[in-house]
């Protein structure tokens, strides 16, 4: 209650398929059922548990009062994120953006390797720029490898191409979606107030410890498997 998940969008602005989601009305705002949040957030959770070692997890959330926890949670789970803007194409045409990642990792090498500086000022500043420009749209997936196993997006509206891509490529999702949304459209959604800072950092923090007791459990299992059979 204190991170605001049970507040909805405006009575005037709603899905009707998000009824079952939705507890009741209280002042021209729609709460949401958070028995249904908690049960959604526990199937996801137990999802990216059984997936955690050796997969890919990507985070998307690309407004503004999402982009820090999204940075953050990214970055403790050892995911990837995309925080700044989806680049249309990139989970659909992974050869682009494969391209994209391999010009990046090139230019951060030519950077920390002092190439740059040896060039004229006009190439020094247009390769630079290239660098800024790749190093905030891309730089949260720049060492991506192949496409992600499990998609988690933040605001299913805000990230409606990014959601469509995945679905494209049947890649599964996760998403945390408001009143105003389409339930049917991930593959686990959470219903939450997705307009509130505490909320998605809410929502990111149970995901996030997920995959890491995931990561951690398996690698038990195995430290214990070769313990057994040397």
């Amino acid at each position: 209650m204190e991170a605001r998940v049970h507040f909805g969008h405006g009575t005037r602005k709603w899905n009707s398929r998000m009824a079952p989601y939705i507890y009741a009305k209280w002042k021209s705002i729609h709460i949401i059922n958070l028995t249904r949040t908690a049960r959604f957030l526990l199937e996801a959770c137990d999802l990216v548990f059984d997936a955690a070692r050796g997969k890919q997890f990507l985070i998307v959330g690309t407004k503004k009062k999402a982009t820090d926890s999204v940075a953050r949670a990214a970055i403790r789970a050892r995911c990837h994120y995309v925080n700044k803007k989806w680049l249309r194409g990139m989970l659909t045409n992974w050869s682009t953006t494969e391209e994209r990642l391999q010009k990046f990792r090139d230019l951060r090498i030519e950077q920390k390797m002092g190439r740059l500086a040896r060039l004229s000022k006009r190439d020094e500043a247009m390769l630079k720029r290239q660098l800024s420009h790749l190093q905030t749209y891309l730089g949260g997936i720049k060492y991506m490898i192949g496409l992600p196993t499990i998609v988690t997006i933040i605001d299913q509206q805000k990230q409606c191409k990014a959601l469509r891509e995945c679905i494209t490529v049947g890649i599964p999702t996760i998403c945390l979606i408001n009143t105003n949304c389409d339930l049917d459209l991930a593959d686990f959604s959470i219903s939450t107030n997705d307009d509130s800072i505490a909320s998605i950092r809410l929502i990111l923090t149970k995901l996030v410890f997920a995959i890491c007791e995931g990561r951690l459990y398996k690698k038990s299992l195995i430290h214990n498997f070769k313990k057994m059979t040397s």
